[in-house]
């Protein structure tokens, strides 16, 4: 769609003078379609947010809790979001609406939800409907004025402990002051008390995941440290709990020590590159990443103790800035028909207004918001909320009130920021329906069982009883293998979901009893049976124990051939990436479906997959790149 730019002015005009005052339209539940964000019309729908933080603690952690003082920029938000004791609650969610906003990133603490003190009446002086509740009880009403409005609301666990985030403080990482199990069962306390409303669109597992004192955060390192592991187990347990809730991880914050000559960094999304997450429902997945000037790519953000000589997010050139953010985070969602694609939601960024405008900060953010429009990024400004008094106060803010309930907005006169607000915000990017894309997704054992198909968990339970089992979600085939046995590549590719029968019925190869023809000499092969397509395996240490086989909704094709990877890689083209970065692997055609897999245990081999028998997908012979036959254009490679 083209605008003059007369119209822009117009719209803008009618941004900044309150004009426009609602939430454009949209169908809930929200779901992902490659890169995008869309709505259950499969429109669609871009994240443009804020957070309203508050409920998620602003003590800093010393003196009085109830001094507001010892509160971060002397806002005390007791546990609620802020602004509440000073403004009423329509006009906190006017001014959002002012700022064309459709997402509300809103934070809590595992804390706040156990605490049973009602609020005190002062605390609320603004809104008395309040008086009496608790803090939950406030943060559930909240949530629904929220969603009555239209605005999507993803409730993001921010701390454990009630504080101010972020440094050593308790809150390093979803386990530090609380077990896993306790900070899944908290999840599962919110997702079941917000599932029946749909508006209620995301989970945002952890705020982020930094070094404490003694102990890096790791991606994929396993033992309790290991963020990518606790975020996909705890990620499954949501998915039971509430299939339509977008789950959104963030990236590592911080690993060493900020020390000059020391190791250390600002790792973001840059490990998903290698392994990223397999939910047991496609379509739901986001990535996030946090960026702020005053950071950098090995900078700490501090001043005095912990500040490094290296550069800050500001110090960088505009080249330099875009190169690090497509590194560190971007990449997700702008490399296509990855294993990682996914969108990247830019769920923190922000920069002072009022009360000071460095030049370094006022250039970093002009090139941040030109970065974000050209991206066509989803993205969430940190904080919304604020108070100043005579100017006095938390510049950061889009919107101010002091304790009279006087507003100093983003658009009342004095805010240096608006005019890159409003090309941010006035950028629609990507519009209208988005054309359905293939899956790709790893199987990944190598940390114990990875079993993602909901039905196989339902119904199949423990289909290899002692052995390591991978599953592909539901609606997906495996297509690739890795010799060392622990990585595999799930696709729709080709087909597209619905491969699997109705009656999702599966069955367990041990032995070769299917096998025709030798399709590969002098090896041991265990094939699927004629209308069967392998959609995961089972190992013991390295050896292959079994292959699962799932019973196809249409007549296979029988065209094969022998895919040998014991050797060196032997991947049939990049669709999907590196599944198993530093080791061997095979992969079938997009067009094809892996109907067996061959191994040895003959002296000096060790039962490790060798080859892989790819079978062509449909029963006709398919022109790969130009069939116009309808099953075989779901998604053609060309």
């Amino acid at each position: 769609m083209m605008f003059s730019f007369g119209a822009i002015s117009l719209w803008l005009c009618l941004v900044t003078t309150g004009i426009l005052a609602s939430v454009p339209a949209w169908t809930p539940p929200l779901s992902t379609r490659g890169r995008y964000v869309v709505d259950a019309d499969g429109n669609r729908f871009k994240l443009k947010g804020g957070n309203w933080h508050g409920a998620s603690g602003t003590w800093t952690g010393s003196g009085d809790i109830n001094d507001d003082a010892n509160h971060h920029a002397n806002e005390n938000a007791h546990t609620m979001p802020l602004g509440l004791q000073y403004v009423p609650i329509d006009q906190i969610l006017d001014s959002f609406e002012e700022l064309g906003i459709n997402t509300i990133r809103f934070q809590f603490s595992n804390a706040m939800l156990h605490d049973t003190t009602p609020v005190q009446d002062a605390w609320v002086a603004a809104n008395p409907q309040f008086k009496g509740m608790t803090p939950l009880q406030v943060y559930d009403v909240v949530i629904k004025a929220l969603t009555d409005r239209g605005f999507a609301v993803i409730v993001n666990n921010h701390t454990q402990l009630s504080l101010w985030c972020c440094g050593v403080d308790g809150n390093e990482r979803w386990d530090e002051s609380q077990s896993f199990d306790t900070w899944v069962s908290d999840w599962l306390f919110v997702v079941n008390r917000y599932k029946d409303n749909k508006r209620v669109v995301g989970a945002d597992l952890y705020n982020e995941v930094r070094r404490d004192i003694l102990t890096d955060p790791t991606w994929g390192g396993g033992g309790n440290a290991d963020w990518q592991s606790a975020s996909q187990l705890g990620a499954d347990q949501i998915m039971l709990a509430n299939p339509d809730i977008l789950i959104i991880v963030e990236g590592i914050n911080w690993i060493g020590l900020p020390v000059d000559g020391l190791p250390h960094s600002r790792p973001t999304l840059t490990p998903v590159a290698n392994l990223s997450h397999t939910l047991l429902v496609s379509g739901k997945l986001v990535y996030s990443a946090h960026f702020y000037s005053y950071t950098g790519p090995n900078h700490s953000g501090a001043t005095g103790i912990g500040e490094t000589t290296d550069a800050r997010y500001r110090d960088l050139s505009r080249a330099d800035l875009f190169a690090v953010m497509n590194s560190e985070a971007s990449y997700v969602a702008l490399t296509e028909e990855m294993h990682y694609t996914a969108p990247v939601w830019m769920s923190e960024f922000g920069v002072l207004g009022r009360g000071g405008q460095g030049t370094s900060d006022a250039a970093w953010f002009g090139n941040f918001v030109d970065y974000l429009v050209q991206t066509d990024a989803d993205f969430a400004f940190w904080p919304l909320v604020g108070y100043l008094t005579n100017g006095v106060g938390n510049g950061w803010a889009l919107m101010n009130w002091d304790a009279t309930g006087k507003r100093t907005g983003l658009f009342d006169g004095d805010d240096w920021r608006e005019a890159a607000w409003n090309e941010l915000i006035g950028s629609a990017g990507a519009t209208g329906a988005m054309p359905a894309v293939p899956e790709w997704k790893l199987l990944t054992l190598d940390n114990g069982d990875f079993v993602q198909s909901v039905s196989v968990r339902t119904n199949n339970g423990d289909f290899d009883n002692g052995a390591t089992k991978g599953a592909c979600p539901d609606n997906l085939r495996l297509i690739g293998l890795s010799h060392s046995s622990t990585r595999g590549l799930c696709t729709d590719y080709s087909y597209g979901p619905g491969l699997w029968a109705a009656d999702r019925a599966i069955e367990v190869v041990f032995d070769e009893r299917h096998v025709g023809a030798d399709w590969a000499s002098g090896y041991t092969k265990y094939q699927c049976p004629a209308g069967y397509y392998a959609s995961g395996y089972a190992i013991r240490g390295v050896k292959l124990s079994t292959v699962l086989c799932a019973h196809a909704s249409q007549t296979l094709g029988t065209t094969s051939r022998t895919v040998w990877f014991d050797q060196g890689d032997n991947r049939a083209d990049t669709l999907g990436g590196d599944f198993a970065p530093s080791q061997y692997k095979g992969s079938c055609e997009g067009d094809e479906y892996i109907g067996g897999v061959a191994f040895s245990t003959s002296l000096f081999r060790n039962g490790a997959p060798s080859a892989i028998l790819c079978v062509s997908l449909l029963p006709w012979a398919l022109c790969y790149h130009t069939c116009t036959i309808i099953p075989c254009t779901y998604f053609n490679k060309s």
